[in-house]
């Protein structure tokens, strides 16, 4: 795996300290005169000429060579054509002594001051042409090392889409390459995905923060390109990819790799029609970063309103969905589930914020509540449009986990205890009775067995316990062990242990007799029911 992309150095021009370095103008034994702090200003072409009124012929960001004839004799002509360079925003001004002046004139050297200007003498002769053409070849270089440079990014990012990534993958990539956050929005505004350069620069703010407090502004700087869609009019622009220089100033290499990632990320798009998943996708980083403590509570509430959540002032009911067992849906199968997940959502009647987590393949949610009372009717809503949207992208019916209550200082907790969960319900498969939603603090116990399961001695335990019980029923008919599991789950009430498993009581009592001698204990034994209990709920996590 390659690295990342180091951040992009500015580029596509050289300095006029660079400038002053080269060989052709170090012969003229420069000497800086004013503007000394400026000289990182960037040399975009290099012009000599001799007329008074020059500064018309300029655009800006040249560096000027001159000997002066065109000056002027008078200390005002002098001021008055300094003055015009520097509205025009040149580089700098460079002037051979000798031909026309010894020394440079007091009016000259003030104003090019006052001006914030960079005046430069050179005190030999030195050929202009030269000068000119080795700047000139100078800009060339750095020109093609910007554009091999926007080619390695290109490379880079269509390597990530044929490794399998999508769209956020290549807009991390990108970010790392500028140093900056990159966002994706939809061509009606709407926030697609936001994604920050990773590791993120010290004091950096949450990508999300950006975008609320600086997507409105005119930032100087900020790079934005349009993704194209399909068709003329509204069409035409599908999305916008947006990158904003908070953390670095952006050069003209961050530009062009823009363009690129851009088109790239119209094929995509296109290709997929996986604005939605994309989109939840973005929502799922939010609510993991929530979940695992890297958010403040504070902040979260607002950059939830960026991404379109307004709860009430009630409380939060954290909820994960993952696939059932250990099948996950292939990363193509996200966009239709995120879809039809989210226009199952839209009838719930409370405000839903859905996520979907790739890597962990699942699916985060906060909803709105307006008091602790209506969490069980509305987890069973929820639970059913999360069932109905599974149904219709041809999903098994998924796990469902719902969390207590929660406020937004709580509510990362809430989230990460439900994945947990969530995790071990899947886990344990059909151990487990399928119900439309699992409630989190009935799951206690399957979570701490669950974070157990890698330990040896978990499953040692298993088997100290239910050991022969399993070497029975692997070579024996009729299998004890769901009258044992069944006799437990009623908590050793015979009469209803008989009735569910169609026995009559004498059979039942034999059967039970038959356990206790095989695992050597006293089924009436309150200790010995809890080791069982808990033995039968670990076989579930141990394989």
């Amino acid at each position: 795996m390659e690295p990342p992309l180091p951040p992009a150095p500015p580029q596509g021009a050289i300095t006029v300290a660079r400038a002053l370095e080269l060989p052709a103008l170090r012969r003229g034994l420069p000497e800086v005169m004013t503007g000394a702090d400026r000289l990182h200003r960037p040399v975009r072409w290099v012009h000599a000429g001799e007329a008074p009124n020059i500064a018309a012929l300029l655009k800006g960001g040249e560096l000027l060579l001159t000997t002066g004839l065109g000056v002027g004799d008078r200390p005002a002509e002098q001021r008055a054509f300094v003055r015009g360079l520097a509205e025009r925003g040149i580089a700098a001004l460079v002037v051979e002594l000798g031909a026309r002046f010894t020394t440079l004139p007091a009016a000259v050297v003030d104003t090019a001051r006052t001006c914030g200007l960079p005046l430069v003498q050179l005190h030999r002769e030195v050929p202009f042409v030269a000068v000119t053409e080795e700047i000139h070849t100078e800009l060339v270089n750095e020109h093609y090392a910007l554009l091999r440079r926007a080619e390695e990014v290109h490379r880079r990012c269509t390597e990530v889409l044929l490794g399998g990534g999508g769209v956020p993958e290549v807009l991390r990539l990108f970010a790392g390459f500028t140093g900056n956050p990159v966002f994706l929005e939809a061509s009606d505004g709407r926030l697609l995905y936001a994604a920050g350069p990773e590791p993120a620069p010290p004091g950096a703010a949450d990508p999300l923060q950006v975008w609320d407090g600086l997507r409105a502004a005119e930032l100087p700087g900020r790079v934005v390109t349009d993704v194209p869609g399909t068709g003329p009019g509204p069409g035409a622009v599908r999305a916008r990819l947006s990158v904003l220089p908070v953390n670095a100033p952006l050069a003209p290499v961050h530009r062009i790799a823009a363009d690129r990632a851009a088109g790239l990320l119209a094929v995509v798009l296109l290709q997929a029609r996986q604005e939605e998943e994309l989109a939840a996708r973005g929502r799922g980083d939010f609510l993991t970063d929530l979940a695992e403590d890297r958010l403040d509570a504070a902040d979260a509430a607002a950059q939830a309103r960026v991404l379109g959540f307004r709860p009430g002032p009630g409380p939060l009911l954290p909820v994960v969905m993952r696939p059932a067992g250990d099948l996950v849906p292939a990363p193509d199968s996200w966009t239709a589930l995120a879809g039809a997940v989210h226009r199952e959502l839209a009838g719930v009647g409370a405000p839903v914020l859905l996520g979907v987590r790739l890597p962990e393949g699942r699916v985060p949610l906060l909803v709105g509540l307006r008091e602790d009372e209506e969490r069980a009717a509305v987890a069973d809503r929820v639970a059913a449009a999360l069932r109905a949207g599974a149904e219709r992208a041809s999903c098994r019916p998924p796990v469902v986990v719902v969390g207590a209550p929660a406020t937004w200082r709580t509510a990362g907790a809430g989230l990460r205890h439900a994945a947990e969960a969530a995790g071990a319900v899947a886990a344990a498969g059909q151990g487990l009775p399928d119900r439309p939603w699992h409630d989190v603090r009935r799951l206690d116990v399957d979570v701490l067995l669950w974070r157990l399961r890698s330990h040896g001695d978990l499953a040692a335990f298993v088997e100290r316990a239910l050991g022969p019980l399993l070497a029975h029923d692997a070579t024996s008919r009729p299998p004890l062990l769901p009258t044992l599991e069944t006799y437990l789950a009623h908590a050793g009430r015979k009469a209803e242990t008989a009735r569910e498993l169609h026995l009559n009581r004498q059979t039942l009592y034999d059967r039970l007799g038959r356990i206790g001698k095989l695992l050597g204990t006293d089924l009436e034994d309150p200790e010995a029911v809890l080791s069982l209990g808990l033995a039968l709920r670990a076989r579930r996590h141990v394989g």
